[in-house]
């Protein structure tokens, strides 16, 4: 028999100090209240095809190498 998610939390929930217990339910009420952002792909297909070939092709080339790089100033 599988243990639900709830019953995981439960059981992780009770373990845990009182203060981190309240975070856990602060986080849980901000899910549910919290609103989905966004459109539906399918809303976004009359931009298919809208950026040209040659700019993808930058693009492309210029992921592939700045990924290889690590910016070690970062902040």
């Amino acid at each position: 028999m599988t243990t639900s998610i709830a019953d995981q939390v439960i059981e992780q929930l009770k373990i845990m100090p009182q203060d981190l217990q309240y975070q856990v339910l602060e986080f849980a009420r901000n899910l549910t209240s919290s609103k989905i952002k966004g459109v539906p792909g399918k809303q976004l297909l009359h931009f298919a095809g809208s950026i040209p070939k040659e700019d993808l092709q930058l693009m492309s080339e210029a992921i592939k190498q700045d990924c290889k790089q690590v910016d070690t100033d970062e902040l």
